[in-house]
């Protein structure tokens, strides 16, 4: 059995706690204090990039004031090429975000693993045209190794206030077998979920620190489940629209 996939994993992981923690931190800091005043936090990715938006999202364990943006154009189920044909298009993150609701105050993830498509990019700057603090997850191996797409040739990194870097290589997958020209398992999904559900813990953490209960969910599918989000959906569905 071929475990060089699972070995890749644990380097990338410790790598990452190695020199992401601090921002990571900062993140979450963003985060409570948003939650605190009534803001949300927002997920933008697309292609894959659009799972990591639905992983923090009513989710068992997972806090309500969650909103992913899930675009069906920039999304794989209405096809996978046509996403891709999409995600390179000016003006579509624009109009994600500004129909979402996005505003002051509010915390705006972009996910993209190399930062150079224009969806992203444009939903970042007008994300923080509307006074959002955007938080870029990206690969800073892979973005630098590329040109930007946008007219304004910036990636996503450079246009975010945090970046957290999930450490990755270039084209994402890191098994290479004899006989094969072709790299193998992607390691993006596995460590930006990491990422994500870290800054849910610590942010958590803090707003229990600031003597604010924290609104997160029960499992639906436990005994108490629907009894106990009740009143936390019935709060955020007013403003997460898809709740």
């Amino acid at each position: 059995m071929n475990k060089e996939y699972l070995q890749n994993i644990r380097n990338l992981l410790d790598k990452m706690e190695e020199t992401q923690c601090d921002t990571i931190d900062a993140v979450a800091e963003a985060c409570a204090q948003s939650i605190k005043n009534g803001g949300l936090l927002y997920f933008f990715g697309t292609g894959h990039s659009h799972m990591i938006c639905e992983e923090p999202f009513y989710r068992a364990g997972g806090l309500a004031a969650v909103y992913p943006i899930l675009e069906s154009t920039l999304m794989l189920h209405e096809g996978g090429s046509k996403s891709s044909i999409y995600e390179r298009l000016e003006g579509i993150g624009n109009i994600a975000i500004a129909q979402n609701g996005v505003g002051k105050g509010d915390v705006v993830f972009l996910i993209s693993n190399s930062g150079r498509n224009c969806a992203c990019i444009d939903a970042a700057l007008e994300a923080k045209k509307l006074g959002a603090v955007t938080v870029a997850i990206t690969s800073l191996n892979h973005s630098n190794g590329v040109t930007s797409r946008h007219p304004n040739g910036k990636r996503l990194f450079e246009v975010c206030d945090y970046v957290l870097d999930n450490g990755g290589v270039i084209g994402d997958a890191c098994v290479n077998l004899e006989g094969l020209n072709e790299s193998i398992a992607p390691t993006s999904t596995v460590l930006d979920v990491t990422m994500v559900n870290m800054v849910i813990v610590n942010t958590v953490e803090k707003l229990l620190a600031m003597g604010v209960t924290p609104p997160v969910f029960t499992s639906a599918n436990t005994d108490k489940g629907d009894s106990a989000n009740k009143s936390i959906i019935e709060e955020y569905k007013k403003r997460v629209k898809i709740l």
